[in-house]
């Protein structure tokens, strides 16, 4: 059994279709032997949308009782970091029998190890390293998904405010993150492996915000704001500290590890590494108007 916890999210939604993909074809084929899938979520109403085979199962991470029934049976984990208490769900994971666990960590692990939160990413990586249960560990870029958070902007038709406008970094589709965690969790070789993901080329916020407005056939403008500008906004929701990180990864403390383009996704899966244009094209659905209903 494996088991996938957000399996709504935006790594867990393609990769239980993945899975689904690949237990179909090991039923057509049966040598390598299929395992069934697990999608964890906290509410079960939402796994209306899982693949047809796919248990859906509640739980929560950060309640990590609520996680037993999900374990049982379990010898494979998909495990998002920093959800939850990581710890005592690895503890829970080691109890309940779980032999692998794929972890999705941070590449700032790798680029700004002095960054509170890839401090934290750093020490579950060690804490899931000693805990005798066999690992990968994924360490994807910023993921093109981030720009959801321009789309209550964007469906406004009012210009996209960015610090760091014209900095590229090499976003990565979780699509593509998906993949690699799928090869990890069914395919032998990826046992005691860390994977730095991005995507195929850098890309600025100007440029996702033109690829936004190619797919939706109009102009979505990016506007440059300060730094201090960006931080009063982000500190709102983020806090002060945590602004000051992610504004430093955006572009105030970028350095060329950040900046590089891995060749880690079409080594793995034999296929391109999926384009910020991509993304934005299969998303359409959040950027567009909201069409209010007609009142008689």
């Amino acid at each position: 059994m494996i088991l996938v916890t957000g399996a709504t999210g935006n790594i867990g939604t393609p990769l239980l279709k993945q899975l689904h993909r690949n237990d179909r074809n090991d039923r057509d084929d049966p040598s390598p032997g299929a395992r069934p899938v697990r999608g964890l979520t906290r509410d079960t109403g939402r796994a209306a949308a899982f693949p047809t085979g796919v248990e859906a199962v509640a739980g929560d991470l950060t309640r990590t009782d609520s996680l037993h029934p999900a374990l049982a049976g379990v010898r494979a984990l998909f495990l998002v970091s920093r959800v939850g208490d990581d710890a005592a769900i690895l503890a829970a994971a080691r109890e309940a029998g779980v032999e692998h666990v794929v972890l999705v960590s941070s590449i700032t692990v790798e680029t700004h190890p002095h960054l509170p939160a890839a401090a934290d990413n750093q020490n579950t990586e060690r804490l899931l390293k000693d805990s005798g249960m066999a690992w990968t560990i994924l360490r994807p870029t910023q993921f093109a998904s981030n720009t959801l958070w321009w789309a209550p902007t964007i469906r406004a038709h009012e210009p996209v405010l960015v610090p760091y406008a014209d900095i590229g970094l090499p976003a990565v589709h979780p699509a593509d993150i998906a993949s690699v965690a799928r090869l990890a969790l069914t395919e032998p070789g990826h046992q005691g492996q860390t994977y730095a993901l991005t995507g195929p080329e850098r890309v600025t916020p100007r440029r996702q915000a033109a690829a936004i407005g190619a797919a939706l056939g109009r102009d979505v403008p990016a506007a440059e704001i300060s730094r201090a500008e960006a931080h009063t906004g982000m500190a709102a929701f983020l806090g002060v500290e945590q602004a000051d990180a992610v504004l430093d990864l955006l572009g105030g403390d970028v350095n060329d590890a950040l900046r590089a383009v891995r060749d880690t996704v079409p080594r793995l899966t034999g296929a391109r590494a999926l384009t910020f244009g991509r993304w934005a094209a299969e998303n359409t659905h959040a950027f567009q108007d909201v069409v209010e209903p007609t009142r008689l």
